[in-house]
This record gives C-alpha cells, sequence and structure tokens, in this order.
C-alpha cells in the first residue's frame, strides 16, 4: 500500500463520519475524551488528589499520548495540515496536550494549575464529534432559524430586568443592599428567573410588590424561549420526515431512523445511505 493510499485510508478513518471504521475510531474517541476529563475532575478534588495522585498522574500521561498521536495523524493524513492546526479544532486539539508538555518543561510553575485547566476544553472536541448525529443537526439548524426571535426575546427581557432594577434602586435604596443599579439589575435578572438566591432582599412593602411583579412575569416569560425552540425543532423534524420517502408507495412523513414504510411496511432505504440535503449538513 503505498504512501498516498494511507493517508487516504487515514483520512477516511480519522476525519469521516459514514465508514465503520470512522464511527468506530469516533466512538473510541468519545470514550476516551470522557475519561480523560473523569481524571481531571477526579484529580480536582483534594482528597482523590492525595490517595491516587500518582495513578491519575499516569493516566494523564497515558491520555496526553494518545491525544498528541491522534494530532499527530490528523496533520499527516489532512490535505491541508495547516488549514488544520489554524482551525478551531485543530488549535482545541493542541492546547488540550500543551498543559502536559509544559509541565515536564516547566516544573513548579505557580500559574501551572491554571495553565492544566486548558484540558476542559477536550470537551468541544465531544461537540465536533456531536455535531455528525443527525438529531444534533436539526436541533442545531432549529436554533440557527430561531436565533432572530431568541434574540428579540432577550433584547425584551434586557430591558425588563433594567426596568425593575432601576425601580427596585429607587425604592429601596443602598440601605437595603441595593447600592447601585447594576446590583438591582442583578437582583431582577436573580428574580425574572426564578432563582431565587436571596442575598439581596427587598424590605419595603413597595419593594416587596415590585419583586412579586418581577417573580410572577418571570413565571410568565420563561416558556416563551421554549416554545419558540419548541416549534422551530417541530418544522424542522417534519421536514426531514418528508424527506424520507417509500420507494413501494411514494408516501412521505417517516422518522429519520425508521427501517420500513409505516403506510404500506415496505422497507425503506438504509438510513446511512440517505441524501441529506446540503442546507442541513455540516461539514468539518
Amino acid at each position: 500500500m503505498g504512501t498516498s493510499s494511507i493517508k487516504t485510508h487515514l483520512y477516511v478513518i480519522i476525519f469521516g463520519t459514514h465508514t465503520k471504521g470512522g464511527k468506530l475510531f469516533d466512538l473510541c474517541l468519545i470514550i476516551t475524551i470522557l475519561s480523560s476529563l473523569l481524571v481531571l475532575i477526579l484529580e480536582s478534588i483534594p482528597d482523590m488528589d492525595v490517595s491516587w495522585h500518582r495513578e491519575l498522574r499516569y493516566l494523564e500521561y497515558i491520555f496526553t499520548a494518545l491525544f498528541t498521536a491522534e494530532y499527530l495523524l490528523r496533520l499527516y493524513c489532512s490535505p491541508r495540515p495547516m488549514a488544520y492546526a489554524k482551525s478551531f479544532y485543530g488549535v482545541i486539539d493542541l492546547l488540550a496536550i500543551l498543559p502536559t508538555y509544559l509541565s515536564f518543561l516547566f516544573p513548579g510553575i505557580s500559574f501551572m494549575g491554571v495553565i492544566r485547566l486548558l484540558r476542559v476544553m477536550r470537551i468541544f472536541r465531544i461537540l465536533k464529534l456531536v455535531r455528525y448525529l443527525q438529531d444534533s443537526n436539526i436541533l442545531l439548524k432549529s436554533l440557527l432559524m430561531a436565533r432572530r426571535k431568541i434574540l428579540i426575546f432577550f433584547s425584551t427581557v434586557s430591558i425588563l430586568v433594567t426596568i425593575f432594577g432601576a425601580m427596585i434602586y429607587v425604592i429601596e435604596g443602598p440601605e437595603h443592599g441595593f447600592t447601585s443599579i447594576p446590583t438591582s439589575i442583578y437582583w431582577a435578572i436573580v428574580t425574572i428567573t426564578t432563582v431565587g438566591y436571596g442575598d439581596v432582599v427587598p424590605q419595603t412593602p413597595l419593594g416587596q410588590a415590585v419583586a412579586s411583579l418581577t417573580m410572577l412575569l418571570g413565571y410568565s416569560i420563561i416558556a416563551v424561549p421554549t416554545g419558540i425552540i419548541t416549534a422551530e425543532l417541530n418544522r424542522e423534524m417534519n421536514t426531514h420526515r418528508q424527506l424520507v420517502k417509500c420507494p413501494n408507495c411514494s408516501l412521505a412523513g417517516h422518522e429519520s431512523d425508521a427501517l420500513y414504510c409505516k403506510h404500506c411496511g415496505s422497507q425503506l432505504a438504509d438510513p446511512d445511505k440517505r441524501i441529506v440535503p446540503a442546507a442541513s449538513q455540516h461539514q468539518i
């Protein structure tokens, strides 16, 4: 097998998602990333770090070696290595493995703990892999289609919390903890989102009345973005159902992963071989 054939084969496995080798590689990569994040989480617990410091560190070295090999393989088989290295996920891949090597070069540096937090960025690798799932593509497109409505909703809520924050600042004042309008806006955000930390609480009857109105308003508007996203998601799912037609009766309306026609019972096309419109695909 020639060098070009090896590169092509590796490219299909590492960057592809429709072959068995590509799916197996992505599955192994997801498991490895989640395992490395689990090690990072356990290492952040003082008792666990004291008891299992050496074992956790060895595991971190193993994961770093695996991610380094994967990064180098991506550079090797990519048609444009520099383009991949400068891409968002290429930078993430590099930043995820740098902390361990920096700990070898600069042991005992005071800010090394902060640098090691870059390993958390491996979670973005999960997002890169998850976006190839068709259901996640539908959700992503639904969010993109609803972005203008969500922006309008967010702007309206921002205006409301500014108004209520200014009102409660004038009514309560610094003597009751509302020392500034930004602090009062923070209280309005916490209240209107029904979180209710309780660190700043109105004391006067008029302030409590404003707080009650803010709470009720929060319950009234909290379902608005959910309804917007749900409507767009339902529309997008219906669009995808119409794309899956039965080769026997030519009727549509099937789920994207359906194997048999719900009208005549005939076998549908293999889900992996169905053509998805370019508008709903998200390439690397």
